[in-house]
């Protein structure tokens, strides 16, 4: 049974019929996120600005947050428009040069491969500082989607990060921070602290005292009450880190999918060669991510 803030009715009830809203519990959110901030105490936390970037939303992250990862120019604009000052860092495949032009003075750049890093250097910027993004060669079982541990367009393998080291080698417009590694999605605290184990293992082979670990963690919607255990996955890290190490995460929907809900008007029920289907006022760029991952969402139809 989901439950319906009052609030949230009252706003259903008003809204006009032809008008859907995504609908925002900022208080809800605030003590969520001051919750995650406390218990992930001696981490650094940067909110992954994919999973919501509402201006609202980033504002009241802000102060429980050490800062925001973004993964394209526009994210990069709208971040800086809305919380200046706040640093950032960005990931993420595919940045064109344009891009790599526009993240000068981002706290922390993730490099994907030698050839975003050849561009980087070319430019002559800098320095800037930045993550080498591994692509881990571990088993990642039980994801709800997979980055790492096998053939996946993100990061770089062994290979690819020799030729990277080779490169960077001698070259002052870029500062070798670090290594980023996010190779899963929907994962619980033992097996986020789990693939924690295998990237810090190889972060001190190579001799990188700053690891970002990415974000993974998991949001049940077919359980909203079931929370991801930020307790347990703070203490773990905290076991886990190192004198003079700095561990970062990049959590997204886990901050921000449990403060929001989205109303929109049923039009029609029809029934096509045995399924039912309800036609809304909304569409699925709306609420693209059920579509394109399955997900059963939860939901509650009001009346009239």
């Amino acid at each position: 049974m989901i439950e319906l803030p009052a609030a949230v009715r009252d706003i259903a009830e008003r809204l006009p019929h032809d008008r859907p809203a995504y609908v925002y519990d900022l208080a809800g959110l605030a003590a969520h996120a001051a919750a995650a901030r406390e218990a992930m105490a001696g981490v650094e936390l940067y909110y992954a600005v994919k999973a919501n970037p509402d201006a609202e939303i980033l504002r009241v992250l802000t102060p429980f947050v050490d800062g925001f990862e973004v993964s394209s120019g526009g994210e990069l604009a709208h971040v800086r428009a809305v919380a200046p000052g706040v640093p950032v860092a960005f990931g993420g495949p595919g940045k064109t040069v344009a891009e790599l032009s526009e993240a000068a003075g981002v706290a922390r750049l993730h490099v994907e491969s030698l050839v975003e890093l050849r561009r980087l250097v070319a430019l002559g910027d800098g320095p800037v500082d930045i993550l080498l993004r591994l692509n881990l060669d571990v088993p990642v079982a039980g994801a709800a989607l997979t980055m790492g541990g096998g053939a996946t367009p993100f990061g770089m393998d062994d290979d690819g990060l020799r030729e990277c080291l080779q490169l960077i080698e001698g070259e002052p417009c870029v500062r070798l921070c670090g290594v980023q590694a996010h190779l899963a999605s929907g994962l619980g605290a033992p097996e986020l602290l789990g693939l924690a184990r295998a990237v810090l293992d190889r972060a001190r082979d190579l001799g990188f005292p700053e690891i970002n670990l990415g974000g993974g963690m998991a949001v049940s919607y077919t359980d909203p009450a079931a929370r991801f255990d930020w307790a347990a996955y703070g203490a773990g890290l905290r076991e886990l880190r190192r004198e003079g190490e700095t561990l970062r995460i990049e959590p997204g929907r886990a901050m921000t999918a449990y403060c929001g809900w989205y109303l929109t008007r049923v039009l029609d029920v029809k029934r096509v060669h045995g399924r039912r289907f309800a036609v809304v006022t909304g569409g699925t760029h709306h609420l693209r991510t059920p579509v394109t991952k399955g997900h059963d969402q939860p939901f509650v139809t009001l009346p009239g």
